[in-house]
Formats: C-alpha cells, structure tokens, sequence
C-alpha cells in the first residue's frame, strides 16, 4: 500500500510517497481503509520539528512516527480480537493522534474506541475534517469556557479550520458570536452563523467599547492584557493556541480580578467526537473545506497551508488499493 513517509524533519519536501507493508488490526483494533485525511496544525509542527516543543512526542533527533496525519475517515476492512462495537464495512471518523499518528496512508489498524459512526448526511472528505478541529473548538468552548446560552461570544481566528467549528458551535448554544477574521473571509464566517465580523486589520477588538462574556482565541497575536481589556466582569478567556502567559499565569491572573485565563491542551475525547457528530446529522455545523489534495500531493498541501490564507479545512483525499 501506499504512504507517506518521513525519515528525517524539514520542508515538505522530506515527504515521499512509499510502499509499506498493509498493517493488520490487533486486540482491539480495526483496519480501516482510508478514504480521506486532513491537516492540521499540528502535523507541520511534527514535520519541521519546530517548536522543539513538539519533539517531546516525536523523538529528539529524528521522527519517531514516520507516517503524519491525525484525523482519518473511512471504511472498516477488518476487525481485530475483541472488537465490540464496529463491523466490517462501517463508515467511521476519528482523531488517531494518540496511537502513533498514521492518516496519509491508504490503510491504518487503530483501536475501535477512538472512532465514531460517520454521520450519513456528509461526505467522507467532510467527515475528515472533523476529528481534531471540532474537538478543539468544543473542549475551548464548553470544557474550558462553561459557554452558556444568551453570552456573547468572540472568535478569534473565525475563518480557520477550529475558529470555523467554533463559530457555529457557539451558535448552537444560542450564543450571540463575533468572527475576527480578514475581510477576503468576512462573507465566510457570516454564512455559517457569525452575527457580527470584524476585520482584525482595519480594527482592534480589544480597543472597542463592547465587552464579551467569552474569548475563544486561536490566534494569540496579542497579550492577555489585551484580551482582558474586552471581557466583561467574570468573563473568560481560553487561548487554545499556544499562549505561554495564560499557559502558565492563568490561574494567578484569574484571581486577581475575577476574569478567568485559560489554556487548552486538547486530547481526543470519543464522547466529544459523538456530541459533534449529533450537531452534524442536525445539520447545525457544517465542515468548512477550503481545498482537497490527493494522497501524493500531500507535500504541496503542507506548502499550500503554510503559504496561503487558507479558510476552513484542508483535506488529503485517498485512493486506496484493495491489494
């Protein structure tokens, strides 16, 4: 079968297409023929090896997971000893980054408990983009940022693959959401349920008048100060990129006048993953897919998010073999 392989961190040009051996399902497992992945922050991170950071995970010196990729969806092939839940043919979704990695592949054997049902009402391409980016936007929102119906909430970030989960999940609580985003998006982040958009080039949010309840902010190109300056008393702000003032001062900002600071360090949640697949089947979020590459342009898809102001989602559609 085919992969994408890397042997050593760099460009996107240290990414080969290879054939490696089809891996078979263990305990617990199931072989899922891959259909379509998508990119995520994430895998640029574990490509270049920067921040050193990330290298925690992925070996010091060289890769330690040679095939990158988390969210997958596809068919189930096979099945492993003690599978109990998934059958042969299922169509299924789901975030492997804690089993190795291994989406940019036409085959992956993962454990059954890290995938849920694909929603009937969208395709396999939309389906792949799900797995990480809504979990992220709903662990900010409603594990980090106790979002209640009625708050006014702000985006930041709005057009990108989390901030567009983001916005229409904080719609589904019935919240009243701001988008900041650029203008060429503007139209974007509108159509999937954003009441208010503010170009962050001709405007700084931080600076108005109005306050929010909840910042979601996936951006951090300012400081937590700054982000203070907008909430409202009691308000929350969650910085799910890396924001190392809210990281680690959170809780001590947060004592010191009522405004909660937090971080998310997200991790795959199967229950997070099943609560978005319900707002998908009701239609209430819709995946947001900017461009699909095959399985061998995977290194122009790393050039092409790294380069362009992409929107919404990237996705890696795979032609699998059935040899």
């Amino acid at each position: 079968m085919k992969a994408i392989i890397y042997e050593k961190y760099g460009p996107p040009d240290v990414l080969k297409v290879t054939d490696v051996e089809k891996p078979q399902p263990e305990d617990g497992e199931v072989l899922v023929k891959v259909h379509a992945a998508s990119l995520n922050f994430g895998d640029n991170v574990l490509l270049r090896g920067k921040p050193l950071i990330g290298r925690l995970w992925s070996g010091p010196f060289k890769p330690k997971y040679k095939i990158l990729g988390t969210d997958i969806a596809g068919q189930v092939e096979a099945v492993g000893g003690n599978v109990r839940e998934l059958k042969v043919g299922d169509a299924v979704f789901g975030d492997i980054s804690q089993h190795g990695f291994g989406a940019f592949t036409e085959y992956a054997a993962v454990p059954e408990n890290v995938l849920a049902l694909k929603p009937d009402n969208i395709t396999f391409e939309q389906a792949a983009s799900v797995p990480q980016a809504a979990v992220v936007a709903l662990q900010g929102l409603r594990t980090k940022g106790n979002i209640q119906a009625g708050q006014k909430v702000l985006v930041n970030g709005a057009s990108g693959g989390v901030g567009t989960f983001a916005v229409q999940i904080a719609k589904s609580f019935d919240c009243q959401v701001t988008g900041v985003c650029s203008s060429r998006h503007s139209d974007l982040v509108r159509s999937i349920g954003a009441d208010h958009v503010i170009d962050y080039i001709r405007e700084d949010f931080t600076q108005g008048d109005q306050k929010y309840d909840l910042v979601l902010d996936i951006v951090a190109n300012r400081s937590v100060a700054d982000y203070k300056r907008s909430l409202n008393a009691k308000g929350t702000y969650v910085a799910v990129a890396f924001n190392a003032t809210s990281l680690f001062l959170g809780p001590l900002l947060s004592k010191k006048d009522g405004i909660k600071v937090r971080s998310l360090s997200a991790l795959p949640n199967l229950d997070d993953l099943v609560y978005v697949r319900d707002l998908l089947e009701a239609k209430k979020v819709i995946p947001i897919i900017d461009k699909q590459f095959s399985l061998a342009e995977v290194p122009q898809a790393f050039d092409y998010v790294e380069k362009e102001k992409h929107h919404g989602k990237v996705i890696i559609r795979v032609s699998a073999n059935d040899d």
